[in-house]
């Protein structure tokens, strides 16, 4: 007789967990049966990706010489100014601070999504005076008594993400992190290359008027010339009026180049971050850059290179989860939700044995009719999917253009400068000959004039094609995707993942 409690209340709890059994295995009967309510029926996607040979890059391409570009390219053209000029813009640029910024809080969301998939657990601590009613269901002595309850419990509860939902979700936030990480390093190359831009357009300006000052000491010394002969009889005045005719034009030109200089140091110092930091600049001329040897063709493996074709395509990652989210809110939620405490009316009897209270068992959440809410968001996550699809095949499109153009200007630039060299020697030595006839009496002075005009308009060409090359030669490099280490694009993510929360 001794035993019979025990024995009752042991028969009792086995009772009581199969029920739990036949609860879980009810919970998860309707979960297979009541899956079958979800419709996305029609709604998929209707973009494509481009590939590499979609774009003519997996041919000739594919046998030429790698590309090897540094990710400090800049350097290669050996200008000590340029390299301090870049190192400060990267420094102090809002905009990288910017895209890291982006890069913090893309990672925030991840830590965001990953806290759903895990074991959830809080606390629980009041206390309330409470005058219960008298007309009520609560019994006498309570009823109408005021009195004072407590309650101290830590209640638990775990999703079981038999669906994937919580899964995908993370592998999205994760491919926004991978894609903010790429734009940063997309604004990254762009600034370097911007700096690079602008210092190149100083330096041309420079040399723009260093030509014009010549061109002024030269028709100054004209001037002279013509004076000596109007004074000894063999000018007339018109020869002296076209002589003083030109100073001003001169003069003109040096204005100009002097204003474009001033915008150009303003730009150079927005760039850096530092106001006057380009005033500081000792300006050399463009031929002391040195040239840095790139291909010349397309490389086949373009689109691992840059840094934002890289993140449209992690962004084209980040909306298939997405996609696969919203399909998984067509499928049940399965909680284990679990509760223990203490529970007392009175709080001098809280903390004794028989206020304990606790309680385990499995809940079934499944949206049955919902006005079309989840097609809808289904629906809207696809179209944000094609979306990112058409981004990607815009940016790679416009990645092949970009390499095209600069591949194009570069070789008609070398052309060019083999033109204007021959042309420019042939300018300066008409210029020479009608000089030396207008000094002996057997020529007039327009044609020193124009002659001298022949191989002003020469030595501009050449400083402009100088600059040219140089500068085309930065953006082949930008376009080549500046020196970027992409990740392989096709990675799995959930590799990534684990690399993430490690």
């Amino acid at each position: 007789m001794t035993n019979s409690k025990p024995r009752h209340r042991t028969l009792r709890s086995f009772i009581a967990g199969a029920r739990l059994l036949a609860m879980a295995g009810t919970a998860g009967v309707a979960v297979v049966v009541l899956s079958a309510c979800a419709d996305m029926s029609g709604i998929h996607s209707q973009a494509s990706l481009r590939t590499a040979e979609s774009l003519g890059l997996a041919s000739d391409a594919a046998q030429a010489t790698p590309i090897i570009v540094a990710d400090t390219w800049w350097q290669g053209f050996g200008d000590p100014q340029l390299n301090q000029l870049i190192d400060t813009a990267l420094a102090n640029n809002p905009s990288l601070k910017i895209a890291q910024a982006r890069i913090r809080r893309a990672g925030a969301g991840v830590s965001l999504a990953g806290a759903s998939d895990g074991p959830q657990l809080g606390a629980t601590l009041d206390a309330t005076r409470q005058k219960f009613t008298a007309n009520g269901a609560i019994p006498p002595p309570l009823a109408g008594a005021i009195l004072n309850s407590g309650t101290a419990q830590l209640s638990g509860s775990w999703e079981l993400d038999f669906f994937g939902k919580n899964r995908a979700a993370l592998d999205a936030a994760l491919g926004t992190v991978k894609a903010a990480q790429a734009d940063a390093q997309a604004a990254r190359v762009l600034l370097a290359s911007s700096v690079t831009h602008s210092y190149f357009q100083m330096l041309r300006l420079n040399d723009q008027l260093g030509v014009a000052n010549h061109l002024l000491a030269q028709r100054v010394q004209a001037l002279k010339l013509v004076q000596n002969r109007v004074e000894a009889g063999l000018d007339t005045r018109l020869e002296k009026t076209q002589g003083e005719g030109a100073l001003p034009d001169a003069r003109l030109q040096i204005e100009v180049l002097q204003e474009q200089m001033a915008l150009a140091r303003n730009a150079l110092n927005a760039l850096t971050g530092q106001e006057n930091n380009a005033r500081a600049l000792e300006l050399i001329s463009l031929s002391a850059i040195h040239s840095i040897a790139i291909g010349t063709t397309i490389p086949s493996d373009l689109l691992g290179r840059r840094a934002d074709v890289a993140a449209a395509r992690w962004r084209v990652q980040a909306a298939t989860h997405e996609v696969d989210n919203a399909k998984s809110q067509f499928y049940p939620n399965i909680n284990l939700v679990a509760f223990a405490g203490l529970s007392s009316i009175g709080l001098d009897r809280l903390l004794q044995a028989g206020s304990s209270q606790w309680g385990i068992g499995p809940a079934l959440r499944l949206p049955l009719f919902d006005g079309g809410r989840l097609r809808a968001n289904l629906s809207g996550k696809t179209a944000e999917l094609d979306a990112a699809i058409e981004s990607y095949n815009a940016a790679v499109i416009e990645a092949v253009h970009d390499v095209a153009d600069q591949l194009a200007s570069m070789q008609g630039i070398k052309r060019q400068q083999t033109e204007q060299r021959a042309a420019q020697t042939y300018a300066e030595t008409a210029y020479e000959i009608a000089v030396k006839r207008y000094e002996a009496g057997l020529g007039n002075y327009l044609t020193v004039i124009n002659a001298e005009s022949a191989v002003l308009n020469q030595q501009r060409t050449g400083v402009d094609l100088g600059a040219r090359a140089l500068d085309t030669q930065a953006a082949l490099i930008r376009a080549l995707g500046g020196g970027y280490q992409a990740e392989t694009t096709g990675t799995n993510i959930t590799q990534l993942r684990t690399t993430e929360t490690n």
